[in-house]
């Protein structure tokens, strides 16, 4: 779950690969997955989708007790806010939901007005930004 991510899990990311468009997208789920490689794309076995994952860099070392690499999965499953906005996430969102907007190599983004499905913020007005329909 996002609010379990430290940064110190993280700190060996290179970089992040969107899978989609994020930018319409309110929120994405993350997780840190064991995984058998640093790089490429991992396999996928939850419901939903995979929307992104996390490169780590080559000084990043692997699991003494299992051989596999911590990395960071985003993904969205059948019911969340962009499949259903009417539905369960209409406001709200899942516990390990953070706005991709605030996401970076080893940056662990955080929930947003946009993520929970609130209003603009005081500052997104200010600046003119405007939320997606």
């Amino acid at each position: 779950m996002s609010s379990l991510i430290t940064e110190d899990e993280i700190r060996d990311e290179s970089e992040i690969i969107w899978l989609e468009d994020v930018t319409r997208l309110d929120y994405v789920r993350q997780s840190l997955d064991r995984l058998p490689t640093r790089t490429g794309k991992p396999p996928y076995h939850r419901d939903g989708r995979m929307v992104g994952y996390a490169l780590l860099g080559p000084m990043a070392k692997a699991s003494r007790s299992s051989g596999t690499f911590r990395r960071r999965v985003f993904w969205l499953l059948p019911h969340d806010r962009d499949a259903a906005p009417e539905g369960l996430y209409a406001m709200g969102a899942p516990a390990e939901a953070v706005d991709p907007r605030t996401i970076a190599a080893r940056t662990k983004g955080y929930k947003t007005e946009r993520s929970e499905g609130g209003p603009p913020s005081t500052a997104m007005r200010e600046l003119g930004i405007t939320l997606p329909q």
